[in-house]
């Protein structure tokens, strides 16, 4: 089906979750996106994360803070985000300004997520050099049993993101490289829509 601006939804927002829904059926793991961040000097990493919150403001997803990318993302607060849905030839990119979330709403999160997970995160010192896996078990090892029968802590350095979107691109595959490109630009508080050429 072509993506015409006079098809979508006006509110990026909404238009995003219409795809997104509609992509549930056809992939494994929708959550996964590709976050890209910068250097202050401009040079350029990608990753890809689990979207772990959408709303009508942000997306969100939860990491280290010590990491290359929450280095990254101190020095430079921006970030872009892509989603892609090869079964229905789709990708939607995202771009906008980046802050943590609130200790409460990463508390909350860390909560939710399995033993195992939560013991990784603990353990793990992440981007930095490791000596061999061993060293990484062995450290998961001794943090089973140091909080055997207790609730694990979320580490100081672990947390989530928001990013606040300026910048919206729907893009839907076309045969001949014909593709359609639907942009939603924030100007004034408001969304302006534009296509652009493939």
């Amino acid at each position: 089906m072509p993506l015409e601006i006079a098809n979508v939804n006006p509110d990026p927002f909404t238009q995003f979750q219409i795809w997104f829904d509609e992509a549930q059926p056809f992939m494994h793991e929708r959550e996964a996106v590709v976050l890209v961040t910068a250097t202050l000097n401009g040079t350029p990493s990608a990753r890809m994360v689990l979207l772990r919150h959408h709303d009508q403001r942000t997306f969100g997803w939860y990491t280290n803070y010590e990491s290359r990318k929450g280095g990254e993302l101190a020095a430079n607060p921006h970030a872009a985000l892509l989603w892609y849905c090869e079964p229905l030839g789709r990708q939607i990119r995202i771009e906008g300004a980046v802050h943590k979330m609130s200790p409460v709403a990463s508390d909350a999160y860390f909560a939710t997520r399995a033993r195992a997970s939560q013991l990784g995160a603990l353990a793990s010192q992440q981007s930095r050099p490791l000596a061999s896996r061993a060293e990484l078990e062995e450290r998961v090892d001794e943090l089973r049993v140091e909080y055997e029968g207790r609730e694990v802590p979320r580490p100081q350095y672990w947390g989530g993101y928001h990013l606040t979107p300026s910048h919206f691109e729907f893009w839907q595959h076309r045969g001949d490289r014909l593709h359609d490109r639907v942009i939603y630009l924030l100007e004034d508080s408001s969304w302006r829509l534009e296509r652009q050429s493939p």
